[in-house]
């Protein structure tokens, strides 16, 4: 491995770990109805669970309601089943082929138990970039150890790892930031 391939594996590593985190913080409620609250509902089907997007369409009816439209009749009963277990807390509830998920306003304190879950994530995702930092510099080291490298340009590359490792964290909190922002906006 080169000090190049060790800086890009580094990038790579720490751009998954904010993409994880962009994902993890979108199934976070807000108090707005979107359908990615449903993304991984998973619903019994042939005897195989499948995700809910594989057996209906899940769309918004309004601001505050999901719509959820089975493709086979036969499904509604599995697909508000699963929905209710969930524990997502949400009570569908069907209207002929159509079955409509109330999100329920969130209370002030449930709004800031979102926050604290909110700021959890993100400090999961600091730690990963700070473990992704701390294994590029041990592999710079071993690349000094093995004379593929010389100090100067393994504390150039340490250099250049801590700018990434910075950029990535001040990512996180401005992602943390908006959704706290989001979170708490009644």
């Amino acid at each position: 491995m080169t000090v190049i391939e060790v800086k890009n594996y580094t990038s790579e590593r720490m751009q998954k770990s904010i993409e994880t985190l962009k994902a993890d913080l979108s199934k976070v409620r807000t108090g707005r109805a979107h359908t990615g609250i449903l993304d991984h509902v998973m619903v019994e089907y042939y005897g195989a669970p499948t995700n809910i997007t594989q057996v209906a369409n899940v769309t918004l009816i309004d601001a505050r309601t999901i719509g959820v439209q089975a493709w086979e009749k036969k499904m509604i009963t599995t697909i508000e089943k699963a929905i209710r277990d969930a524990d997502l807390g949400l009570n569908p509830s069907t209207q002929g082929d159509m079955i409509r998920v109330p999100t329920p306003a969130l209370t002030e304190e449930r709004r800031k138990e979102m926050v604290k879950l909110v700021k959890t994530e993100g400090e999961d995702a600091k730690i990963a970039i700070r473990n992704i930092r701390r294994d590029a510099n041990e592999s710079l080291k071993k690349l000094v150890k093995e004379k593929s490298c010389s100090d100067d340009e393994e504390r150039r590359a340490q250099d250049d790892i801590q700018k990434l490792t910075d950029k990535s964290v001040s990512e996180v909190d401005k992602l943390l930031a908006d959704k706290e922002k989001e979170v708490l906006t009644v």
